[in-house]
């Protein structure tokens, strides 16, 4: 019997990420997308529409992007399952505040801001080991948050439209982060930079 189980080949057991598309682009482009209709409207260059930024907010921004955080945890990608499942709540809890918040204050809001703009900051550190295009999105992205948490806190419309500027250029980053990514993939070699880091 001994003899049987020596003679039976051992089983290849795949590594994680083995078949699985990579979900980043994904991300990249539901955050992209969404970040650039709010910030559109946080600069001024858009009024009402509210309920469009609501439904990106919650289908593309949070859900396609949560989705593309749990397939990064399944290729072992720790740095992207946090951003993308991070990013993907922020933005369901964006939906949910603005939909059912009824005691929402200035101040309450800043303070939401900033503890996204923490979030933020350091995930910007743990970037530098990603590419020039993830990190300038995530340094881009930090000073968005920061000057929108102070246009909260203050009260100051200028502020705000500040960070909708920088959150259009963050959505523009973000977007050919996604672009070079998916395009890398599938013409299976490098059309446009990403500038790896590691």
């Amino acid at each position: 019997m001994t003899d049987v189980v020596d003679r039976v080949p051992p089983v290849a057991v795949p590594s994680p990420g083995d078949g699985i598309a990579d979900p980043g682009p994904l991300g990249l482009a539901g955050f992209a997308m969404t970040t650039f209709f709010l910030s559109s409207y946080n600069a001024g260059l858009i009024t009402g529409g509210e309920s469009v930024i609501l439904g990106l907010a919650l289908v593309y921004g949070g859900i396609a992007q949560l989705l593309a955080g749990m397939w990064e945890f399944r290729k072992g990608n720790t740095f992207g399952a946090v951003a993308f499942t991070s990013y993907g709540a922020f933005w369901i809890s964006f939906w949910v505040v603005l939909t059912f918040s009824k005691d929402a204050t200035s101040h309450s809001l800043g303070l939401y801001v900033l503890g996204w703009t923490i979030f933020t900051a350091y995930m910007t550190v743990a970037a530098m080991k990603t590419n020039a295009a993830v990190l300038t999105v995530f340094v881009v992205l930090t000073i968005t948050f920061l000057f929108l948490a102070i246009g909260y806190f203050g009260e100051n419309t200028t502020m705000t439209k500040v960070g909708g500027w920088l959150g259009l250029v963050t959505a523009l980053l973000a977007w050919y982060a996604s672009f070079a990514a998916v395009t890398n993939a599938t013409w299976k070699r490098t059309v446009l930079p990403t500038w790896p880091l590691s």
